[in-house]
């Protein structure tokens, strides 16, 4: 059977047909994103949360009609595009612009809140996904991580639901820590360096980080978004790690309808690529710079479809337990960092 040519009227027919199908699903997805961006500049508010919201808000689009195959569409592959163009901003000289004490203490702050959250979820009754779901989003990198992760973890029917409301809460909770971490610093004086390495260990998000360390000084911002990178590139060997732990010890089949989680998502090879490449210094800074905002506006057009998908009420669904083990990780996490700063990275 041959494949039709580029210039084929069946391979236009498909083209035309796969954009009819999933054109207007998108373009909402796209429009909701730009008002949230619009909201975020103009009134302080964090885009992703803004983009979610408003996405929750128009769920009705997502339940029938001509936008729901390119709703699904873009919460599942704009996303994975985003967390891909992630590793144009990771190379190997980030690591070692810190030193090995620092990288180590931001490494283990990282496996320990991923643990820990595997053990709070077995205390609290909650399953081992929700806890690799939340653990990985509060150590790695917030919304951005509980996409990836979702990506890998088998599905079922709280899979979404679980998904919403760790990106809504994760984003909550960074711009809690935006406001008090800063503070935090102030009231124990802490010098530059350690101001931001103790925000970019312990904020979920990027764009939380960059806001909290320039509010403290030049140097914490600096430093802040170069810890904050670095917990970045822990996503791509966690996402692997989790694959290949759910591949050999997971019991359960698929649920009906959805394929197994592969050994390595192309999402994460992508990233590992990007992230080499890089490293040799193959990316020009205009290039570094396009990729950035590239990879930011894919992660807030599909967080707009993630919110179209999920109605408000299978968020209150989650249960007390939930909102416990997430703020106990953020916790835990910014006690574990806060106390390496101060007793081993000095």
């Amino acid at each position: 059977m041959t494949t039709p040519s580029v210039t084929s009227p069946a391979f236009a027919s498909r083209v035309s047909g796969f954009f009819a199908a999933n054109g207007p699903g998108f373009a909402v997805s796209v429009v909701i994103a730009v008002a949230a961006q619009f909201l975020s500049e103009h009134y302080g508010a964090p885009a992703m949360l803004m983009a979610l919201l408003l996405g929750i808000a128009f769920h009705f689009l997502a339940e029938e009609g001509r936008c729901v195959p390119g709703i699904a569409l873009t919460s599942k592959t704009v996303l994975r595009i985003g967390v891909a163009l992630l590793g144009a901003r990771i190379s190997v000289e980030l690591l070692i612009g810190l030193g090995p004490k620092l990288i180590g203490l931001v490494v283990a702050g990282v496996i320990l809140t991923i643990l820990f959250g595997l053990l709070g979820a077995k205390l609290l009754g909650r399953g081992w996904r929700f806890a690799l779901l939340t653990g990985g989003s509060v150590a790695i990198c917030g919304a951005s991580a509980a996409m990836a992760i979702a990506a890998v973890l088998p599905k079922n029917e709280h899979s979404e639901r679980n998904l919403i409301f760790t990106v809504l809460s994760v984003t909550i909770l960074s711009t809690i820590a935006m406001i008090a971490y800063p503070i935090i610093t102030a009231w124990l004086e802490l010098d530059d360096l350690a101001a931001g390495v103790f925000l970019g260990g312990t904020i979920h998000d990027v764009a939380q980080v960059v806001g909290a360390g320039f509010s403290v000084s030049d140097e914490t911002g600096e430093t802040a978004t170069l810890v904050k990178l670095i917990r970045v590139t822990m996503l791509a060997p966690v996402v692997l790690v989790f694959a290949l732990i759910i591949r050999a010890y997971a019991d359960e089949e698929p649920a009906e309808g959805s394929k197994r989680p592969p050994l390595m998502p192309f999402f994460v090879v992508m990233f590992l690529v990007l992230a080499a490449i890089n490293s040799f210094g193959l990316i020009p800074s205009f290039m570094q710079g396009f990729l950035a905002n590239l990879s930011k506006w894919a992660l807030l057009v599909s967080i707009a479809a993630v919110g179209m998908k999920t109605s408000l009420k299978t968020i209150f669904d989650v249960g007390g337990q939930a909102i416990i083990l997430i703020v106990a990780q953020t916790i835990f996490i910014a006690g574990f960092i806060l106390y390496g700063i101060t007793h081993f990275a000095q």
